[in-house]
């Protein structure tokens, strides 16, 4: 069994969402021009996955899953499986708790919840967040571990838009070819770092 700590930082470096997955592109290439709209949204990422996989962890095992219904004590419901409303379950829990994030946003933060404009309420149907919990069903891990997951994941998303954000706030001063600006330099940007956050794989802690 996977330490707390190793599930963590794997999912940081080694399984990270952007770059063994390529999940949750179209939000991250979008709001990585700001270093400031890029911290606050994987901020949010991080809460948002943090929360939500090991609450689809527990809905899992405690109502879904083939036998997960025996804790009733009703012998008829000791077999059920009711995994295949898997998909639409996690998504409900997502998009519930993004709505309630974007209520809090809007209320306390309105220059902040303009800056990431619509972006914030497609979390809701972000990839990343919806992989999280996928990938967490499909893993033997309890419920620790499975938060460790989601908060590795989410810390693993935020910190490469952030340090996107920040190269890419960097590069504006400098002399870049007129065939690479603009998304030509990020899509190599994003690959150099691909490269370093996968040359993890093989590390053990």
């Amino acid at each position: 069994m996977e330490s707390i700590i190793s599930i963590f930082v794997k999912s940081v470096f080694v399984d990270n969402m952007i770059f063994a997955y390529f999940l949750g592109m179209c939000t991250y290439i979008a709001i990585s021009k700001e270093v400031k709209a890029a911290f606050s949204l994987g901020i949010a990422v991080i809460l948002a996955l943090t929360i939500t996989v090991p609450l689809n962890w527990v809905l899992y095992h405690y109502f879904l899953a083939e036998g997960a219904l025996a804790w009733t004590g009703i012998k008829a419901l000791a077999t059920v499986d009711l995994s295949f409303l898997g998909l639409i379950t996690y998504i409900s829990i997502i998009a519930a708790f993004i709505q309630m994030l974007e209520m809090i946003i809007e209320k306390y933060y309105p220059s902040l919840y303009n800056t990431l404009g619509i972006f914030l309420p497609l979390l809701a149907v972000n990839c990343a967040i919806l992989a999280g919990s996928l990938f967490m069903v499909g893993r033997p891990y309890n419920l620790a571990e499975a938060t460790a997951y989601g908060a590795g994941s989410g810390f693993g998303w935020f910190l490469a838009i952030t340090s996107l954000a920040a190269l890419r706030e960097k590069i504006k001063y400098s002399n870049v070819p007129a065939p690479l600006r603009g998304v030509g330099i990020t899509f190599i940007l994003i690959g150099l770092m691909a490269f370093g956050y996968l040359s993890f794989i093989g590390f053990t802690i």
